[in-house]
């Protein structure tokens, strides 16, 4: 299956294990949340990018997902604490997107599919170049993650109390 759009954010090519998100709110949270890492995202929300990014509205310390998908990703932005514009931020962050795909149509194919690796380009339209390509992605099942995203230094602290 084939979508073309328009190219957002780092022009490049990404591949990865493509999945979606519903949520309406927290975009800029959901792209460093280590449980995406190495995902490509779908967010299925019409809008995304429409009050910018914030440095503190972060869950991790850079993003996550390897590339964005988007009906509508927006370059302008209304909120005024926002630091940046999506573009800018996915620029920064050198992450690879692609706007203007009927996510919906694309959430119900994965669904009814099941999951799958997939490739977004900006830097050739050539299927058959894409299509070897994908074909080198590993799948993402059994791979042991939590060491790649894990904090290195994590501290953990117990209280205890003692009855007198």
């Amino acid at each position: 299956m084939f979508f073309y759009g328009n190219a957002f954010g780092k022009k490049g090519t990404a591949t990865g294990e493509i999945c979606f998100n519903t949520g309406m709110t927290g975009y800029q949270e959901v792209f460093t949340d280590p449980s995406y890492y190495g995902q490509v995202l779908i967010m299925n929300n019409v809008h995304i990018g429409n009050y910018g990014v914030k440095d503190a509205d972060v869950e991790s310390d850079s993003v996550k997902v390897k590339a964005v998908i988007g009906r509508n990703l927006e370059e302008k932005y209304s909120r005024f604490m926002a630091n940046a514009s999506l573009q800018e931020y996915f620029e920064a962050q050198e992450l690879v997107a692609i706007d203007g795909i009927d996510t919906r149509a694309l959430v119900t194919h994965i669904r009814t599919q099941g999951a799958m690796n997939c490739i977004i380009s900006s830097e050739t339209t050539d299927i058959d170049k894409l299509e070897k390509e994908l074909e080198q992605v590993p799948s993402m099942n059994g791979l042991e993650l939590a060491s790649v995203i894990s904090n290195k230094s994590l501290l953990i602290s117990w209280v205890t109390r003692v009855a007198p």
